[in-house]
């Protein structure tokens, strides 16, 4: 979610509660966190402290106001820790994805669209190569495992204008913008493609031998 500023506190991910949203405060029951403020063309920053209410992470927050008004009653301008919603993914995944996938969440908290997008397109590739979808190019392993019934149709689609083209547009053409609703876009079906292939991995896995991508146990 977007940070949200309510009263001098901030409604936001918190990225050591798992990324769940909570409440970060500006003040204790005594006092304020601290602060301190910047004047620069005819605009005042206030940059203030806050804390998270359920674990105690800091956090920072960048504040608009103007010469009448007090910190509560300014506007967010920015927000630091920077997070996303974080997407759980099955356990059995292997670890390199994971740990490609992770770090694609990490890149889009701090607005890195590009290179979100381009890790995704990456953690769909070691997914399909760690499923034995190794020969050609992306775009024919993802057609084998639609053919195989590792992924449907529809997620194919998916796959292949969501997360290959993007990332294709990132690594392979002329620089341009990605906008965080790609990211989103992709995002999300990564973490689909994900579960197809590992949430009811003994079925998942029967049908791999069965195709022959994939030796048995």
């Amino acid at each position: 979610m977007n940070p949200q500023f309510v009263s001098g506190d901030v409604r936001a991910n918190c990225p050591d509660c798992d990324g769940a949203v909570t409440t970060y405060e500006h003040r204790s029951q005594s006092a304020e966190f601290g602060a301190f403020s910047r004047d620069r063309n005819n605009q005042r920053t206030t940059y203030h402290l806050v804390r998270c209410a359920s674990c105690g992470r800091g956090g920072l927050a960048s504040v608009h106001v103007t010469a009448n008004q007090h910190y509560v009653q300014g506007t967010l301008h920015e927000f630091w820790p920077r997070t996303i919603d974080m997407l759980q993914i099955p356990k059995g995944v292997p670890q390199g994805v994971q740990s490609e996938f992770k770090e694609a969440e990490l890149c889009a908290s701090v607005g890195a669209w590009r290179a979100a997008s381009a890790l995704l397109r990456s953690t769909l590739e070691k997914t399909l190569r760690a499923n034995g979808y190794s020969k050609g190019s992306l775009a024919e392993r993802i057609n084998q495992a639609s053919a195989d019934g590792a992924i449907t149709a529809a997620r194919s689609k998916r796959a292949h204008e969501d997360i290959r083209v993007l990332g294709n547009d990132v690594l392979h053409d002329e620089w341009r913008d990605v906008t965080s609703d790609e990211f989103d876009q992709a995002h999300h079906y990564a973490q689909r493609i994900l579960e197809d292939f590992y949430d009811d991995r003994p079925s998942v896995e029967a049908l791999l031998i069965e195709k022959g991508r994939v030796k048995a146990p």
